[in-house]
């Protein structure tokens, strides 16, 4: 009788740590739990720690509500001033309602993904090269704001969206390189000419200075000797006085008085060859031949005698009405 009773004791002992062992359900801190009786969402959510449920009627489900890193796919589409492209990008999300997330979606995760893809693409559509490249921040915002709007009714929250990796053509980055380059030369000689400015107008300034005081001149050039000779050069340094350079160029030039007395022979000159033209041709002077010299007294002029290979002959004068030649 006793040992009937003890079997009987010891086989619902045993049915009860069974039955514990196929109810007891442990959730973690990370998770939420859905209980499914007969099909049908049955209760509120299940905290972290031991639940019951009755086996074979009741199922628990856990639904982890950590952060998801979901990396997006290159995704490869053409800006909105036609560059062809191909970007990737990363999704942080969380499950915020764990029911919505089980009953309204088949896997949320999978949604999640694909919505990111096209939302992807329909943003690469939308902007511009210069805007992928340098104003990431605004087009994460427009993403996230995208990819968030269907998830919030899967009982999904995004808490935030990067662009990754922009991949241009090779021509692209070529043509982009240029440009840099053509703008960093622009700048330099921007910046080579306001230096020069500024050291024109500094050394305006010195040279005033200066011509005010001409010791200034000589201690700069003694200045200027020191440090060629503080180089351990054989360069050689003769110093010429300033002075000696002004003579030597006054020196060069004519004087005032030289320069009238030049321009006063040259009027003199121009009014007596005016004086001669006015008088017209001397006697003796013909067309096409040269000029006669005629010498004589009274109307009979002295022509003057040519060489004819004899002897040398003496020029003979008259004073008759005709010369006579010899």
């Amino acid at each position: 009788m006793v040992a009937d009773l003890l079997v009987a004791v010891a086989a619902a002992g045993s049915a009860g740590v069974v039955y514990l062992a196929a109810a007891a359900r442990v959730v973690k801190q990370y998770e939420r739990g859905v209980l499914f009786r007969l099909g049908r969402v049955s209760g509120d959510v299940r905290t972290p720690g031991l639940n019951l449920i009755i086996p074979f009627v009741d199922r628990l489900q856990k639904v982890n509500l950590q952060i998801v890193t979901l990396p997006v796919p290159a995704q490869e589409g053409i800006t909105r001033d036609n560059v062809t492209v191909r970007v990737d990008a990363v999704v942080y999300f969380r499950v915020v309602d764990a029911e919505s997330a089980l009953v309204k979606v088949e896997d949320y995760k999978f949604a999640v993904s694909q919505m990111a893809q096209t939302s992807l693409r329909s943003i690469i559509g939308k902007s511009d090269l210069d805007d992928l490249l340098s104003d990431r921040e605004k087009l994460n915002q427009g993403l996230e704001l995208m990819i968030d709007s269907p998830a919030v009714g899967w009982g999904i929250q995004v808490d935030r969206v990067e662009i990754k990796d922009v991949s241009l053509p090779d021509t692209m980055k070529r043509s982009m390189a240029r440009q840099a380059e053509a703008d960093r030369e622009r700048r330099a000689r921007i910046i080579n000419a306001d230096a020069e400015l500024q050291a024109s107008k500094k050394l305006a300034e010195a040279a005033q200075q200066m011509a005010e005081t001409p010791t200034a001149l000589q201690l700069r050039l003694l200045q200027t000797v020191m440090a060629v000779a503080a180089e351990k050069n054989s360069t050689l340094v003769l110093p010429i006085p300033v002075e000696l350079l002004h003579f030597l160029e006054r020196g060069g030039r004519p004087s005032p008085p030289d320069r009238d007395r030049d321009r006063g022979q040259d009027r003199d000159g121009d009014r007596d060859r005016d004086q001669e033209q006015d008088r017209g041709p001397s006697p003796g002077h013909t067309d096409g031949g040269p000029q006669l010299p005629v010498t004589g007294t009274g109307s009979a002029p002295q022509v003057p005698v040519i060489d004819t290979g004899g002897p040398p002959r003496t020029p003979v004068t008259g004073t008759g009405s005709t010369p006579r030649v010899p």
